[in-house]
């Protein structure tokens, strides 16, 4: 099979779950609302490309190389971003709902997750040194031997941390976020 290479192309309203997105390199396009639901986007190369108000939902990420990546706006539930390919790995989100989503394992030193449902993903093992988490909705999301050392929590919300089991020196969280630390010792904070 042939592969692509596409510059600087607008992708607008495309449902790519009924036509697949050609393998290829993809840099500096643009998808605007386009249907990438449970489609297959694996061996895929994206650079300095632009998602807005897309479906990415359960889209396979075998291998997909998302490089300096822009997300505003997007349905990303149950992503396995772990599954990409870490060379140059690089997103930023912004007003995006990645519930039930999976980064297991993944160096995330410094991303920025802005305005975000982040409910039940899975941060287990990541390292999110010098992360910010603004705005953001951690419902159930799992943070196990988790890096996040200078990590900005501060006005993210419904976080549950434990400090036994996370490296957490020099994080930053909210007077009223600290019950997110205490949850493992069930205690009442008023």
């Amino acid at each position: 099979m042939e592969r692509v290479f596409i510059i600087e192309k607008v992708f607008n309203k495309v449902d790519f779950t009924q036509n697949k997105l050609p393998k290829g390199e993809y840099e500096r396009c643009k998808f605007i609302n386009c249907d990438f639901s449970n489609s297959d986007i694996a061996d895929v190369r994206l650079m300095e490309c632009e998602f807005e108000s897309c479906n990415l939902s359960m889209a396979k990420l075998t291998r997909t190389a998302l490089q300096e990546i822009k997300f505003s706006n997007c349905k990303m539930l149950g992503l396995h971003f772990e599954n990409c390919n870490d060379f140059g790995f690089a997103i930023s989100l912004d007003n995006c709902n990645l519930n039930h989503s999976s980064f297991y394992k993944m160096k995330l030193k410094k991303i920025v997750f802005k305005n975000l449902k982040l409910q039940e993903v899975d941060f287990a093992e990541c390292d999110l040194t010098s992360s910010v988490f603004d705005n953001c909705d951690l419902t159930r999301a799992a943070f196990d031997n988790t890096i996040i050392e200078k990590a900005d929590f501060r006005t993210s919300y419904n976080y549950s941390i434990n400090p036994e089991t996370n490296r957490i020196k020099k994080a930053k969280f909210s007077v009223n976020g600290l019950a997110g630390l205490l949850d493992k010792y069930d205690i009442e904070i008023e």
